[in-house]
């Protein structure tokens, strides 16, 4: 083991062992006793923010109410949405929303790096949690946020909401029956066009916005208008890249479908073919899981606007039989010799946001569709496929002891440094 490595693992053993003994602290305090009405809260407003307003606050059985932003402007737009009833706290601070004792749950749809902070503060609060995808910004995050979700018996969904659609449901069902024989390929398709976000001077950030909480673990770094509003995402201080954002849907059905878990390595390659700006993320990219009989294969492309094989972002199994194309528009195969024929539907996000509501208020987290589990599994394909793009080398990856067999600098990747006054909560 490496000088690197090792402090890297003695660092993140010392973390899980203080987290132990607080995670015990918090699961006495955060018993998942039923509710008859669910009250929630929304921290982060951005587009998903505002849909998740929108469908949490749309159900028979669930209040929202308090909402929570650094951006005062997404705050009163988010309020406004929803009725702009004189009862919805209003929030710069989401350390107001998780001292309200009267607040069930909470989604947490902040930019990627306070995903998985405000999670850990959520729980040691004693709420329930939806967090978005990605769940970590990083691979030690979501082993942390893993063991606190195990240990404080309460519901934390994620974001991937395929999950709970009955149509994948059904699809990967199909494929458990056999219908396309042994499948030993999924190919994660993330093809679509996004605009270049150019090259932005710095500037004073907009008013009343509390710049500073929003970079939170993050370097301290000046504003510019290409690192805010959505386009923090192709910024590696705050975002996964597009892997991170849409591919792990796909890199979740695909793993699902296939059955599997961890890979036990991971090849990539990737980098800037369409974009001449301030991005640091890669607008293309080639990713290889490799498995004991199967690969679990990602493509990335952000400059194309035309579909390819037959559907919009989705997955192709390849199986001995025949293909499964599962994509937004719905679920089709096609066997050898035979006509593609749809088989199921497609993705459908009230139904996440339901069964996350029904187990709250059951407390069983146990019924979760899209458990930690299998988020932090996603997640942490979608970080290794971006460390190896980074590093530019094949990866082994020793899931028992999380980390990348020989490889300090790699290593040093599956964690970062956060920032003083904004550590993880342990």
């Amino acid at each position: 083991m490496t000088d690197l490595t090792r402090r890297t693992f003695l660092s993140t053993a010392g973390t899980t062992v203080a987290a132990s003994a607080l995670l015990s602290t918090w699961a006495q305090r955060a018993g998942a006793a039923p509710v008859e009405r669910v009250r929630h809260a929304v921290i982060g407003l951005g587009g998903q923010g505002h849909q998740h307003a929108r469908e949490f606050d749309a159900l028979d059985d669930c209040d929202v109410v308090a909402l929570c932003d650094v951006d005062p402007e997404r705050l009163a737009h988010a309020h406004k949405e929803i009725g702009g009833g004189s009862g919805i706290r209003l929030e710069k601070e989401f350390e107001r929303i998780l001292e309200d004792a009267t607040i069930d749950s909470v989604s947490i749809v902040t930019a990627d790096h306070w995903h998985t902070p405000i999670a850990l503060h959520a729980l040691k609060a004693g709420k329930h949690v939806y967090v978005e995808k990605p769940c970590s910004h990083n691979v030690l995050e979501g082993k942390i946020l893993l063991e606190a979700a195990d240990r404080s018996g309460k519901c934390v969904q994620h974001g991937t909401q395929s999950r709970s659609s009955p149509g994948i449901q059904e699809a990967v069902a199909w494929l458990a029956e056999g219908h396309l024989g042994k499948v030993r390929l999924a190919k994660a398709i993330n093809h679509q066009m996004r605009g270049p976000i150019g090259h932005a001077a710095v500037e004073e950030p907009p008013a009343g916005v509390d710049y500073d909480r929003w970079l939170g673990p993050a370097p301290k770094a000046p504003f510019t208008k290409n690192r805010w509003h959505y386009q923090w995402h192709w910024n590696w201080d705050y975002g996964c890249g597009d892997m991170g954002n849409d591919g792990i849907h796909q890199v979740d059905q695909a793993r699902w479908g296939l059955g599997v878990g961890y890979p036990k390595a991971i090849s990539a390659s990737g980098g800037q073919l369409f974009y001449d700006d301030d991005h640091q993320t890669p607008d293309t990219q080639m990713v290889t899981f490799e498995y004991d009989d199967c690969y679990l294969v990602y493509e990335m492309r952000l400059w194309t606007s035309y579909k390819l094989e037959g559907h919009d972002n989705g997955v192709v199994f390849y199986g001995d039989k025949g293909i499964l194309e599962n994509g937004r528009e719905g679920c089709f195969y096609t066997l050898t010799g035979g006509e593609r024929t749809r088989l199921s539907g497609g993705i459908d996000l009230p139904a996440n946001v339901r069964n996350f509501i029904d187990c709250v208020k059951a407390g069983t987290p146990g019924k979760l569709h899209a458990p930690m589990k299998e988020a932090v599994a996603s997640a942490t394909l979608c970080h290794l496929g971006n460390i190896a793009t980074r590093v530019g080398r094949r990866l082994h990856w020793d899931a028992e002891n999380w980390t990348c067999t020989g490889d300090g600098e790699a290593n040093k990747l599956l964690t970062r440094e956060y920032r003083k006054g904004y550590e993880l909560p342990v």
